[in-house]
């Protein structure tokens, strides 16, 4: 009885582990996806500059075909690109209601990390469709970035907590064990694109705006709550503004680009430890669409962000 006793909980321990790190393994698995993109596109391209070098000749016969010079633009391209870069977020305020629990507190300037280069990595992943004038496109772009609270910070609070007077300053330590989105504040949008002309044949600046939604890996608990929430959600709608600079050659392309991104979060407090994306969704679609309120309320804020971004993509 004694080792059967041992071996359930063993497998119980074994279980809990191998739930807990879904969420780091997909991000590790999608940092380490963008890297390797990254890596081919650019061996790629590296000899894409030494063969323009030695195939001229073909070069220029292919293009007499087309119509187009070498880092020209084609009519009708579509572009597969992936990036790396960094974020700048703005401090915000965060507003965490729970009527179950009689919370309602706001923490004013809440500042946010986020550590671009420490695993889960900042990346992202794109497909861009450019029409027969070359000028205007549209793209779809997913972007990995991180939201990460300060434990250490003393923030100012408003409002009641379990029903008590909110203290007017705390460190945030002291209220949440966990307050980040760290799996990440991932966006997702679609962007219309111009392109401004080229200032050589292979170098084009462009710009471009969207919308999307925000598909964040929350991570919230207040030490008096019972369960962290810890799943991928849909938390509210996405804007995006940039302007980038395009290298061309034969078939890649180098990019370097500013965005500006503006999320509205509502993240739902489910105190659930959640797996996989679609299913997280899923999950979250369905308590909606049965009216039922989230146990631990909702978190709100507005993540507005500065990003610098460099990519590799391949054109076809």
């Amino acid at each position: 009885m004694t080792g059967m006793t041992i071996s359930r909980a063993a497998l119980s321990r074994v279980g809990r582990a191998s739930k807990r790190p879904s969420g780091q393994s997909i991000d590790r698995l999608g940092s380490l996806a963008a890297i390797v993109l990254l890596a081919a596109s650019a061996a790629t391209w590296m000899a894409e500059e030494n063969a323009i070098e030695r195939d001229a000749a073909a070069g220029a016969a292919r293009n007499a075909r087309s119509g187009a010079g070498v880092g020209e633009a084609a009519p009708s391209e579509t572009l597969v690109a992936g990036y790396l870069g960094s974020p700048y977020t703005y401090a915000s305020n965060v507003r965490l209601q729970s009527p179950a629990d009689k919370t309602d507190f706001t923490m004013s300037n809440v500042e946010w990390r986020g550590m671009p280069f420490k695993s889960p990595i900042y990346y992202g992943v794109r497909v861009a469709r450019w029409g027969a004038s070359n000028r205007t496109g549209v793209m779809v772009d997913f972007t990995h970035s991180k939201a990460i609270s300060t434990p250490t910070q003393e923030v100012e609070i408003k409002g009641i907590i379990a029903g008590a007077p909110a203290p007017a300053k705390e460190k945030i330590g002291s209220l949440f064990k966990h307050l980040e989105f760290s799996h990440g504040h991932n966006m997702l949008t679609l962007n219309g694109l111009f392109r401004l002309g080229n200032l050589t044949p292979r170098l084009s600046p462009y710009v471009g705006i969207g919308g999307g939604i925000s598909l964040p890996h929350s991570e919230v608990k207040l030490h008096s709550e019972p369960a962290r929430s810890y799943e991928y959600q849909y938390t509210g709608p996405v804007a995006q503004a940039l302007v980038g600079l395009e290298f061309r050659l034969a078939e890649t392309s180098v990019f370097f680009e500013y965005k500006f991104t503006f999320a509205d979060y509502v993240a739902p407090l489910s105190r659930v430890d959640g797996t996989w994306l679609f299913m997280d969704l899923a999950r979250q679609i369905s308590a909606w669409w049965r009216g039922e309120k989230p146990p631990g309320g909702t978190l709100d804020t507005q993540l507005i962000s500065h990003q610098l971004i460099g990519g590799v993509g391949y054109r076809f």
